[in-house]
């Protein structure tokens, strides 16, 4: 059996599987969505957001839409990880007025290191790019310089360093909706520069695991196991009816990430539910987070629906690694 490496969390939202066969690894939440369009007095949306332990309960950075559909990331606190309790203003970021003047913000990743919450996101910044910033109590925010120049997109931090190193994954793309994307990593000694880049994954041609051949990007911070790091991610499909998104998994090497050990074949979650369909952008399952469970192996998975509403899905550490294992590319 597979061990995440990392703390219990007893209070890990959390719902057993059904009886019947999910097919794949994760199974939903019986009241998704568990965020919907009004998370928040001005949001059109909420998806695609960040969730963290935070205290006896949890916080995050959530993406919400405006209904004049400006993109723009608000931090959220909740007891429970399923009831939420979002801002109705969005971050405000100390630092450096060049970087900190937003053109736009959205897509945040957030991950706990050295005692404080670094948190990621697609910043626009002359084209999209990543944004940097950390806080300790999600009301200061203190911003960083960009990890990037543009055209990037889907920084995702690992949760501690490695061989003395800062890494974070990224996916470089261009200024529209990018119809390629590999995974890269990049190193750092201090957070602000960032080099070492080293390719990790790209896309998968042809006809052997085409839910994943245009383009793939990095979801939430990885998980560390006794058998490497987990890696969630997302795959894109070009089909006659438009970009489908769905969630794939692999297996990283510890030491040095860019490194596959296995990467599944098959998708662990995809589009079915009628609010993964239907919404302002159809057909999206898009995780950006995760929280484990140490002790028992339990993983929660939230993830945006359909661009417009937010989910939970639940798995084990075991079911993830034999899955993806039985259906190794």
């Amino acid at each position: 059996m597979a061990k995440i490496i990392g703390n219990a969390l007893p209070n890990i939202p959390w719902q057993d599987p059904p009886q019947k066969d999910t097919r794949t690894p994760f199974w939903r939440y019986s009241e998704n969505p568990i965020i919907g369009r009004d998370g928040n007095t001005h949001s059109n949306s909420v998806f695609n957001s960040a969730v963290v332990p935070f205290g006896k309960g949890f916080a995050g950075v959530f993406r919400c839409d405006s209904r004049a559909i400006s993109m723009d990331i608000y931090p959220g606190f909740s007891d429970d990880g399923i009831h939420w309790n979002i801002s109705d203003e969005p971050v405000q970021m100390d630092g450096d007025p060049d970087v900190a003047k937003k053109e736009y913000r959205y897509d945040p990743r957030v991950c706990y290191m050295d005692g404080k919450y670094y948190v990621t996101w697609c910043n626009g910044y002359h084209g999209p790019t990543i944004g940097m910033a950390w806080t300790e109590d999600f009301k200061t925010f203190h911003q960083l310089e960009n990890a990037f120049l543009p055209y990037n997109r889907n920084g995702v931090l690992f949760p501690r360093k490695i061989q003395g190193r800062y890494m974070m994954m990224s996916r470089p793309s261009d200024t529209g909706h990018t119809p390629f994307g590999d995974i890269f990593v990049s190193q750092s000694e201090d957070l602000v520069y960032w080099g070492r880049h080293r390719f990790m994954m790209g896309t998968i041609k042809g006809n052997d695991s085409g839910w994943q051949s245009m383009k793939i990007g990095p979801g939430p911070i990885p998980i560390e196991t006794d058998e490497g790091w987990l890696l969630i991610y997302h795959g894109v499909i070009n089909t006659c009816n438009g970009y489908v998104y769905r969630v794939g998994a692999a297996l990283l090497d510890i030491d040095e990430p860019w490194k596959v050990i296995c990467r599944g074949k098959d998708y662990i979650l995809a589009p079915y539910e009628i609010y993964e369909c239907v919404g302002d952008v159809p057909n999206v399952t898009f995780p950006c987070a995760t929280l484990a469970d140490a002790e028992t192996g339990r993983i929660a998975m939230y993830y945006g629906c359909a661009d417009t509403v937010t989910g939970l899905a639940f798995s084990t550490v075991d079911r993830i690694l034999d899955y993806i294992k039985k259906n190794s590319l």
